[in-house]
């Protein structure tokens, strides 16, 4: 089956349905940011089901507030924060799935990585984006610069690694006899 081929959802087509939307989007984002906007992909020239926009990750905040603020685009809905591991440098693709509940449609933000390097948090434009960004950062080693409490929320604080790289040793158990200490100021 070609993603590409038009299939019927719950909400119909969403090529039909939101692909005039998309466009006048895509040409406000790249008036509006010019460079800082890398590379745009659209349905139904690229298999995706939604737009993915690169964006400079140092231009991130700027962009994803226009994004959640500005008339016409209004995804106030921060769905999803992920990361992919593309073994090549720039290594890691950080996504960002955005919803707008004005319009019903959905786009798709991401950002290059390099190893070792960070990305703007984005706990000022979405409160939420705290715990997304605490999950990327345990399970792929992506820091978020400007976060407020960046550390590890699904494994162990003792855990060594990181679990979704796709160097990380299939079999790399890791047990601890002891539970895990409380650290005394999340007490107070």
């Amino acid at each position: 089956m070609d993603i590409r081929q038009p299939v019927s959802t719950n909400y119909g087509n969403w090529i039909e349905k939101f692909g005039e939307l998309w466009k006048r989007q895509a040409e406000s984002l790249k008036e509006a940011f010019g460079a800082e906007i890398e590379q745009i992909l659209m349905p139904p020239n690229y298999p995706t089901d939604v737009p993915i926009i690169y964006v400079n990750k140092s231009s991130l905040p700027k962009v994803m507030a226009y994004l959640k603020d500005q008339s016409g685009f209004e995804y106030a809905f921060l769905s999803d924060i992920t990361a992919t591991d593309e073994e090549v440098e720039p290594r890691f693709e950080v996504v960002y799935n955005l919803f707008s509940h004005r319009h019903l449609s959905r786009i798709r933000i991401k950002t290059r990585v390099k190893e070792n390097e960070q990305v703007p948090t984005l706990v000022s434009v979405w409160k939420g984006a705290n715990w997304a960004e605490r999950e990327v950062y345990d399970m792929f080693g992506i820091r978020f610069e400007g976060h407020p409490d960046l550390r590890r929320i699904l494994m162990d604080g003792r855990w060594v690694g990181y679990p979704l790289r796709k160097d990380y040793p299939l079999r790399g158990y890791q047990v601890f006899s002891e539970p895990e200490p409380i650290d005394p100021k999340l007490l107070e």
